[in-house]
Formats: C-alpha cells, structure tokens, sequence
C-alpha cells in the first residue's frame, strides 16, 4: 500500500521561507541564473541562517514522537536542485532532519503540487505563488522576510496568531464596512450576532491545528490566540462562529483598531497572519509575520 500524508499536518514551504536566502535571491534577482546556481553551489557545505518560518518549523516538527508523526513539512521551492541540495544540507545542520520531502522547480510554479500533498498551509516569499495558492483554496501567506525571528521564551510552546476577517473567517463583514463605514458594520455585526460567519481561507488551517492539539504531545503544546480590529458588539459574532466551529482559541483581542504590533510583541507568536498589509507591518517589527492577500483588501 503507497505511502499517503492523509493523517497529518502537512506544512508545504519555500526556501527563502525556512532560510535567509537573501543574499542569494538578490543575485537571482539580477537575471543571472547561471550566477545563482553557481553561487549556491559554492557554499552547499555553508549552511544557511534560519529564515522566518524556521521556529515555526523546528516547533511544529517537535509534536513528531517515535510512533506518532503527525507532522510533515515538504520543501516546495521554485528553486534548481543544485540549490534544493543546500537546503536539505542547510536542514540536517540545524536539527530538521525529518524534512526528508521537496519539490524544486527552477522556476516554474510549485504551487500546483499542493493538491498532491494535500497541504494544510503553504509558507512562501512568492507573493503571485500565495495568490494563486489562495484561489486554488489552500491557506497560504507571503512572509515578510524582514520580519524579526521568533522569540524564545516559549521552547516548549507552539504559538499561531490570526486576524479574524479574510484569514479565519470570509470578508463578509470587512465589505460592508469597506462600503458603508465603522456604524455600518457595527450594526451588521449586531444583527447577525448568531449567524456563524462563513468559512475564510484559513479556517483549514485552524481546523488542522485543533486536530493536532487534541491528539496531544508529552513534548509540545500549541496555543492559538485571534487578534482582530474588532471590538464589541461585533466581537459576538466572531466568537459565535467558533463555538459554531467547534474549535476554540486560546486567546482572543479585539482591538478596536488599535495597532496589533505591539500586542503581538507580548503574545510572542511564532508566526502572525492578517490580510491587511499595514496590520503585518506592524507585526512585522515584533515578529514573524506573513500576509494573506484575501479578501476586499487585496483586490486581483
């Protein structure tokens, strides 16, 4: 019987995602293909410094167990194999060696092997990659990756944020306030206060992660907080779709339109998701940040 990935998380991610290939990309960036494959084959044996996901990674491969893996992460890069092959190096010398899968495609779009990974989330630098991922149905994000790295207060912790409308939930809300303003919405939100929000693109992903905290890890833990610019009333609502959901969160802020950076610093995610570039930004300066271009917000 072939081998399948139907029972676990599976945690598709792109090079500059998991590693600071930086330097690299700006060579590639320059049209010099030929320099760049060059340039990565002179330093196979250098490994590269840890990348944006990289805690997310290291956090979520730790819930594996010696008879329980419930987590793969494949490499899903765009990437030569020249280059794949500094990245699985890059992967032993930091302590991944269980990333054992990737799919390099100099050049060409990766995001269509998603389907047969049967990915819960895909990490990528590639903002047209994210888009087209996104219209295919799969959670997935650009990360920034002059995001800061991921603190380390939590080793034993696995920490997720999410904006609530156009990440966990659809834009529904968002339109009408994009349309009719801050009253608007608010009285949207209050009348429809028992009606679940319809799905957003990364209630998926939401989904997989409760799945994986109910099976439980002597090692691992996981905790998931909703940070959103919305307050009362329209706080109701969000959390009514959850309980509809059956999933819980950890943590919830409704802000009110505050700034979400500096709540994010003190909440110390491993990685932070919204749709709105500006809330990510923010984020950005505190933590690992990625943005999800869903929604009113991010017209085609």
């Amino acid at each position: 019987m072939a081998l399948t990935l139907d029972d676990k998380l599976v945690v598709a991610i792109s090079s500059r995602a998991l590693f600071d290939f930086e330097e690299e990309n700006r060579v590639f960036e320059q049209d010099d293909d030929r320099a760049y494959v060059q340039l990565q084959r002179q330093r196979l044996d250098q490994p590269a410094r840890p990348g944006v996901a990289f805690s997310l990674v290291k956090k979520l491969l730790a819930f594996n167990q010696e008879g329980q893996q419930c987590v793969e992460v494949v490499l899903l890069s765009r990437n030569d194999p020249v280059s794949g092959m500094r990245v699985f190096r890059s992967c032993r010398a930091h302590g991944l060696e269980s990333v054992q899968r990737g799919v390099f495609t100099q050049g060409r779009d990766p995001f269509h092997y998603l389907r047969a990974l049967g990915a819960h989330l895909f990490l990528s630098a590639n903002g047209a990659d994210v888009r087209a991922a996104l219209h295919l149905g799969y959670p997935a994000a650009r990360v920034l990756t002059e995001s800061v790295q991921a603190g380390s207060a939590y080793p034993h912790e696995v920490r997720i944020a999410f904006d609530g409308d156009a990440v966990l939930f659809s834009d529904e809300a968002e339109q009408v306030y994009q349309r009719e303003g801050l009253a608007a919405f608010q009285q949207h939100e209050r009348d429809k206060a028992a009606q679940p929000l319809p799905d957003g693109p990364f209630k998926p992903l939401l989904a997989a992660l409760h799945r994986l905290q109910q099976a439980g890890s002597g090692a691992m833990r996981l905790r998931t907080a909703l940070v959103t610019a919305r307050s009362a009333p329209a706080h109701e609502r969000a959390i009514q779709t959850l309980l509809n959901w059956n999933i819980a969160v950890d943590e919830a802020m409704f802000l009110g339109g505050l700034e979400k950076g500096p709540f994010l610093r003190e909440f110390e995610p491993d990685f932070f998701f919204d749709d709105q570039t500006g809330h990510v930004a923010s984020a950005a300066r505190h933590v690992p940040a990625g943005h999800v271009s869903s929604g009113v917000a991010n017209p085609a």
